[in-house]
């Protein structure tokens, strides 16, 4: 067979694949690491072109060539084979994750919805709950279930080729963002062979390159970063549950070091996660000098996270010029911009008080009073960025700050029969003034809707032109939570409520301010309403709120149209000048003495004894205590104090404060400190915990009865 007759060009993924099967058919494209350790799973790129045309088979049995099929997978290389299932039978993938039993399905109907998906894919194992969730909701039960790793894999003789060129839609990307109206970007096969390229040359990728990733498959960076960028220059692509690394972010070093990964990335917490949650015994084992890529993108990156990084690792193999920070966004496939292989991270030390007000001011390094901002570097390949006032549209001089605008084969297709929105956000044009630089074209541009400046080529981003919260690597819109918010509790003035994020220590952190009915201010119990908030804040969207500010009737900052304005009521709860009624902050992390802690948790123990609400026995346990006292039972009680301890230091509450019959996200716990609690609980009974165990028994009382009666 000469492939360069059938392929004479690589155009797609659907060819790329059939040419790796046919080139390199025995060579391992993917390892899965089902805890983030234990390999137990890999796929060759012969096994993956067959599995792909076999589901292929199936697909083109029941819907037509442009349906969309809704991809509900838990981590695994099944994934993987459904998707390019999807891609080989011409029907177009929606990713998404599978929700967890007791969470809403507001998000998932909105996508079906807004997709019009007829079928979704799974695996055996959650085809049950997923086909009950689907019979259950009206909006769902018309879907049809697949479980893919049941079909017959040999069925690959009937497989037809179907025809696909460059603009070829490939799959709908949903971006984590509003769960009323969800924007699903089209991401064509252009798109995504156009941004391959991109990444390969500006990482620096060969076929010996290794990739490690524990970002989530439905996520546009685990998806086209850690599934296609592997596929596309032939290189192995390691793969790991994103809880495994929660759980233990030195399973990430380990797998890095194990398998001399070459580059590895994720949002900027991850990077957090390992200094803070790592230990130097734990640090002794690895060797990280493979590893010359460690790309940083997703959300706001912090100089001080790189410092930290570097040092704590540096010991163990890690250089200063590893750290790539980078920038992009799904509507633009994934990267937009990026520095040079191997140069170091490059900063830039700005005026803080000028840079609130959109102005650059360079200030020296050692200014107390200075910003730090990091480089995203620059464009590659036929990408162009501008900076563009957002009013006037005309381009913004170096060192102006404006909003980022993007052109180039990497810009998506624009919104799923969203008209409209597709051409505010992806036909933008600069005003002609006359003036612009030899081949640099007016339009059509990507408006980011993100703010920044260019110092020469190097991208710095400011801050958000839009409302958008991103906490954790995750977007939020403002509107959702504030829509959350006001139908929680009746005392609640609808349609006057703003969420927004301010900074403590480096990291984004939620803030609500949200007005109270007239009827209810002589009468308003503060902390049943901020405790509602909290509560339904957690559950919904699974955020920890940092401050609840309850305002007088009529007192919200609104445009004279009408519209809340979020930035004025930022700057109201940063300066103190909102009319607030009741008011609650987390306590700060860092005025939270260890030793204190201890005093509440054993001045709780001493009143709660002989209680009824605690009905506690046992002798207080250490905060932090790592392993179990094998000489003594564990009982009921003592695993109610455990997670009494626990919960007080963790969250920064109380001790007395915690009630063991609230739930657990009445106090604002989110999915990751769930996970890390699972781990915790995990080392100190000795014993395997499933991590789902806090949404099955979402409180103290209900947890410890079920872990007694496991385990005891």
């Amino acid at each position: 067979m000469n492939t360069k007759t059938v392929y004479p060009d690589i155009t797609n993924l659907i060819n790329l694949l059939r040419y790796r099967a046919f080139e390199q058919p025995n060579q391992i494209a993917f390892i899965f690491l089902k805890d983030g350790e234990t390999e137990s799973s890999r796929l060759t790129y012969k096994e993956l072109d067959r599995q792909a045309r076999a589901i292929a088979v199936e697909l083109q049995s029941i819907v037509s060539i442009g349906e969309r099929a809704l991809l509900l997978y838990p981590p695994g290389l099944e994934f993987i084979a459904a998707f390019f299932g999807c891609l080989y039978a011409g029907v177009v993938a929606v990713p998404a994750y599978p929700p967890k039993s007791n969470q809403k399905l507001s998000r998932l109907q909105a996508i079906v919805t807004d997709a019009q998906a007829q079928l979704t894919l799974t695996t055996e194992t959650l085809f049950t709950n997923i086909k009950s969730w689907v019979s259950q909701d009206p909006q769902l039960s018309a879907l049809r279930c697949l479980a893919t790793d049941s079909i017959d894999f040999n069925q690959v003789s009937s497989w037809k080729e179907i025809s696909v060129v460059s603009n070829s839609l490939a799959f709908l990307q949903y971006t984590s963002g509003s769960t009323g109206t969800p924007k699903g970007v089209m991401v064509s096969h252009g798109n995504l062979m156009h941004n391959l390229e991109y990444m390969k040359q500006a990482f620096g990728l060969t076929t010996e390159s290794v990739s490690v990733t524990w970002l989530p498959s439905f996520h546009d960076m685990g998806l086209i970063e850690g599934i296609f960028e592997p596929l596309y220059t032939g290189f192995l692509g390691v793969l790991m549950p994103p809880a495994s690394f929660v759980q233990q972010p030195i399973r990430w070093l380990n797998a890095i070091s194990h398998y001399r990964a070459t580059h590895s990335g994720g949002p900027n917490f991850g990077y957090d996660l390992c200094v803070s949650k790592t230990t130097p015994e734990q640090r002794e084992s690895i060797d990280l000098s493979s590893w010359c890529n460690a790309y940083s993108g997703s959300e706001p990156i912090r100089k001080k996270t790189l410092d930290q990084f570097a040092a704590t690792f540096k010991p163990y193999g890690f250089c200063t010029n590893f750290s790539y920070p980078c920038y992009g966004m799904a509507e633009a496939t994934l990267m937009i911009s990026g520095g040079n292989f191997k140069d170091e991270p490059v900063y830039c030390a700005v005026d803080a008080e000028s840079l609130k007000q959109n102005r650059v001011v360079i200030t020296d390094e050692d200014n107390q009073k200075a910003r730090h901002l990091v480089g995203c570097g620059h464009s590659w390949l036929d990408t162009e960025i501008v900076i563009a006032d957002p009013e006037s549209l005309t381009q913004c001089a170096s060192l102006q700050i404006g909003e980022i605008w993007v052109s180039g084969s990497s810009v998506t297709q624009g919104y799923w029969n969203r008209d409209e929105e597709t051409k505010q956000t992806f036909d933008a044009y600069l005003a002609d003034t006359g003036v612009k630089e030899a081949g640099q074209t007016l339009g059509p541009f990507l408006r980011t809707g993100d703010l920044g400046f260019l110092k020469g080529r190097e991208l710095f981003i400011t801050g958000r032109l839009k409302d958008l919260i991103i906490i954790r690597g995750t977007n939020h819109y403002p509107q959702d939570i504030e829509l959350t918010v006001e139908e929680c509790h009746p005392a609640l003035r609808a349609g006057y409520g703003a969420a927004f994020a301010i900074e403590v220590d480096g990291a984004e952190r939620l803030v609500i301010a949200q007005e109270v009915e007239r009827s209810y201010l002589r009468k308003l119990d503060i902390n049943e309403v901020i405790g509602a908030i909290r509560k339904v804040v957690s559950e919904e969207h699974h955020l920890q709120v940092y401050a609840v500010l309850l305002l007088k009737t009529a007192s919200i900052p609104k445009t004279s149209s009408g519209k809340i304005q979020r930035p004025a009521c930022r700057r109201g709860f940063l300066n103190r000048s909102l009319n607030i009624v009741g008011e609650w902050t987390v306590a700060n992390p860092q005025q939270l003495d260890l030793d204190q802690l201890q005093l509440e948790v054993e001045s709780l123990w001493k009143d709660v004894q002989d209680s009824s609400r605690y009905n506690l026995k046992e002798e207080v346990p250490a905060i932090n205590r790592s392993s179990t006292d094998l000489s003594r039972p564990i009982t009921k009680e003592r695993i109610q104090a455990w997670l009494v301890s626990h919960l007080s230091l963790n969250l920064q509450i109380q001790a007395n404060d915690i009630d063991i019959q609230e739930s657990f996200a009445y106090y604002g716990m989110d999915s990751t400190m769930a996970i890390s609690t699972i781990y915790e609980l995990m080392k100190w009974l000795q014993c395997e915990l499933e991590p789902t165990l806090l949404w099955e028994y979402p409180n103290i009382e209900t947890l410890a009865q079920h872990l007694a009666e496991e385990f005891c």
